[in-house]
């Protein structure tokens, strides 16, 4: 069957849509369901851009429509209608209040029509105000009935009292705010939206398949389940499977959270977003695209976008209580002064209207600003959370630490000296792309130490290096391959070996001419900036910072002493006492955060009031999170907490300016102001909070965050 022969034509039925109009790598679909109220388009169109092939979708919710524009391939094509045929229940749990997104057209339409109809003949003028105002009224009556006095009750009376007076322009200019204010939010949602999906696209865009016996670099949107992708050193694997062919020590850092790389062999699986640090593996491959544990977009869109802050619950709540009092005022008006302007103007001034719009797009400018500055966050109430929290608690592995080994001891034997078996080690290390070998290269290097020639090097994987240095036989690895392997005696360091392992670090063998020269021992440092970080983060309110590791005691109490900031330790943990400690904290009245990147952290993430997880995080820490960041810097944990501080912040201004400017403009209307000179104050100060709501929430957030909470920390020690 030929792709063309594949495509459906016009008129054919998929599922609930009719294609309407289809190319090759375009297709036009029609269906009723779009006219759902418990339809999520959002939700849908991000569930289709995930698919394999597929590079846009486009839901026109008016219009019925739907366009997919995609690669043109059969594959794509089967991919793309099982979606369409299988909607799945998560695209049915939108909001029953939701309401169609509105256009800056639309905004623009109501504003060109409120001004020129001034200058209409009386009935033209009248049709016009009361079509184009139609719309909130009915859903005023409708929220009259289903839920008493609430915003959309007083907006259409306020209408209909400036439609039944002849007041036309003050009746166009409330409708036109209130779609201006809808637009507002709407731009706010979908550049988060666009960010939120940019963000999660994969990282690797062509991969090497085996094709007829030959290796040809393949899109990785094009590669299908049944290709052999090959993998070599310092590739990331881009997809779900097992291995056919080939050995390889694999870093599952972002599976598994610990650092130390795992041998695989032929017939073990092998999980997208590990990387190869050494070896060459050919796999077969099982799960691509959407389907990865490391694609999982689905449930990121439906997290981020369906969620309510607490704070933008709280403002809905009283911009709806403020209505009666705004209505009563009113009313008061008009029996004490028998003065319909009066009382119009009173209820002109809408309190109810700032403080409902102001919060969402307050919210939706903030997640915009966190993501652009290296902070995802997984829904509105994300920011609630992260300004809520008292405690961190930080996993060890990947988190205070950089992941990266580095040298600590270098114990020589047979009379060498420290630089000499440093020589021997990174001369036989530094051909081999491995992070023990960086590490021992680069502490060479440190010293200034001059490596010796090398005539030959063998690499033995996930065991070490022979090489001949000198026209002398050098060995580097684990114990296991010096000492069970090559058969070389180490017993005569094994007291200093067990120390060293005691301490929490990991040993590299050195053997010449059949003889152990000495061991190196090696460990994961801590993150420069997280000194820094936890200061940071206790100027910004943190009261407690606890660590948990599985690692020896002495490894844990040394990063302790390096950071001092620590205010509770637990080590050689495992990990299921990691969320039983969370959830003894949340006991004794304290608000945690959990910051980790492993599988093994996905509980603690779950039980914590708020999970953070680091950028190389595993899938399911990555779904089990609220947070995550998006930098190797920890400083970006430093920027979430200002994120949510200053979106707070925003809201309590913006609110404070509406209670003080209406009220201000209610006074001036009992006073005697016109209906319209008041309904134009109050769309301008509503307009003037909204755009400030906006502005001040997207501004950029970076280390000017971090400065500052270190100023404030200097300024309280002082």
């Amino acid at each position: 069957m030929t792709q063309t022969q594949a495509l459906p034509t016009p008129g054919t039925r998929v599922g609930h849509f009719r294609v309407a109009h289809a190319l090759s790598r375009r297709v036009r679909l029609k269906s009723a369901i779009f006219g759902d109220p418990l339809f999520d388009g959002v939700y849908f169109q991000a569930l289709l851009e995930a698919l394999p092939g597929v590079s846009e979708a486009r839901i026109n919710v008016r219009g019925g429509c739907l366009v997919v524009v995609h690669d043109g391939r059969l594959e794509t094509w089967e991919k793309l209608l099982q979606s369409l045929k299988g909607i799945p229940n998560e695209a049915f749990q939108h909001s029953p209040e939701s309401e169609a997104p509105v256009t800056g057209s639309d905004v623009g339409i109501k504003a060109l029509i409120t001004v020129c109809a001034q200058a209409l003949p009386w009935p033209a003028k009248a049709f016009l105000g009361w079509t184009m105002s139609m719309g909130v009224i009915v859903k005023g009556i409708e929220a009259l009935f289903s839920g008493g006095l609430k915003v959309e009750t007083l907006d259409a009376t306020a209408i209909v009292m400036a439609l039944a007076r002849g007041k036309y322009f003050t009746a166009g200019s409330i409708t036109t705010l209130l779609a201006l204010g809808q637009y507002l939010e709407g731009q706010s949602e979908q550049r988060s939206t666009q960010l939120l999906k940019g963000l999660l696209r994969p990282q690797v865009e062509k991969v090497w398949v085996v094709r007829d016996g030959v290796e040809v670099q393949t899109p990785v949107e094009q590669v299908v389940p049944g290709d052999r992708v090959v993998c070599g050193a310092g590739e990331l694997i881009p997809i779900d499977g097992v291995v056919a062919e080939g050995e390889a020590s694999v870093n599952q850092s972002s599976i598994s959270g610990e650092s130390v790389p795992v041998h695989i062999r032929p017939g073990e699986a092998v999980i997208s977003g590990s990387v190869i640090e050494e070896g060459r593996l050919t796999i077969a491959v099982e799960r691509v695209g959407s389907e990865t544990s490391m694609a999982r977009i689905g449930r990121f869109i439906d997290q981020s976008l369906r969620g309510k802050s607490k704070t933008q619950t709280k403002s809905a709540a009283l911009a709806n209580k403020l209505v009666p009092i705004t209505l009563g005022l009113g009313g008061l008006m008009l029996l004490a002064t028998k003065d319909v302007n009066r009382a119009t103007s009173v209820l002109t001034v809408d309190f109810s209207c700032a403080v409902k719009l102001a919060s969402p797009v307050a919210v939706r400018s903030g997640m915009y600003a966190a993501g652009q500055a290296g902070v995802l966050l997984k829904g509105a109430a994300a920011l609630d959370a992260l300004q809520d929290v008292d405690t961190i608690v930080f996993d060890k592995t990947g988190t205070l630490t950089t992941g990266l080994i580095a040298v600590t001891d270098i114990l020589p034997d047979q009379g060498l000296a420290e630089t000499e078996l440093l020589a021997l080690a990174a001369g036989a290390e530094e051909h081999y792309d491995h992070p023990v070998a960086r590490a021992v290269v680069r502490e060479a290097k440190r010293r200034a130490i001059a490596l010796p020639p090398i005539s030959r090097v063998d690499f033995i994987v996930a065991h070490g290096v022979s090489a001949s240095i000198d026209g002398k036989h050098v060995l580097v690895g684990s114990h296991h391959f010096v000492a069970e392997d090559e058969g070389i005696s180490c017993s005569d360091m094994e007291e200093k070996a067990a120390v060293l392992r005691s301490q929490g670090k990991s040993l590299l063998y050195v053997a010449m001419e059949g003889k152990l020269a000495g061991i190196i021992a090696l460990r994961d440092d801590p993150r420069p900036e997280a000194g820094a970080v936890l200061d940071a983060l206790k100027a910004s309110g943190i009261s407690k910072i606890v660590v948990l590791t599985g690692d020896h005691k002495d490894t844990a109490l040394a990063l302790a002493r390096t950071l001092p900031q620590i205010d509770d330790l637990h080590y050689e943990l495992k990990p299921e006492d990691k969320a039983a400690i969370v959830e003894r904290l949340k006991k004794e009245g304290r608000i945690p955060a959990f910051v980790g990147e492993g599988v093994n952290d996905a509980p603690a993430l779950v039980t914590a009031h708020v999970g953070v997880c680091m950028p190389r995080g595993a899938d399911l820490a990555r779904e089990a999170a609220q947070v995550l960041l998006l930098h190797e810097d920890l400083h970006t944990l430093v920027v979430a907490r200002e994120a949510a501080a200053r979106t707070n912040t925003i809201i309590r201004q913006t609110f404070g300016a509406t209670i003080g400017c209406n009220s201000l403009i209610m006074l001036l209307a009992t006073g005697g102001m016109s209906p319209v000179l008041a309904a134009l104050l109050h769309n301008a100060t509503t307009i003037g909070i909204l755009g400030y709501a906006a502005m001040a929430a997207s501004r950029p957030l970076g280390r000017n965050a971090v400065v500052a909470a270190n100023t404030r920390c200097r300024e309280e020690v002082c």
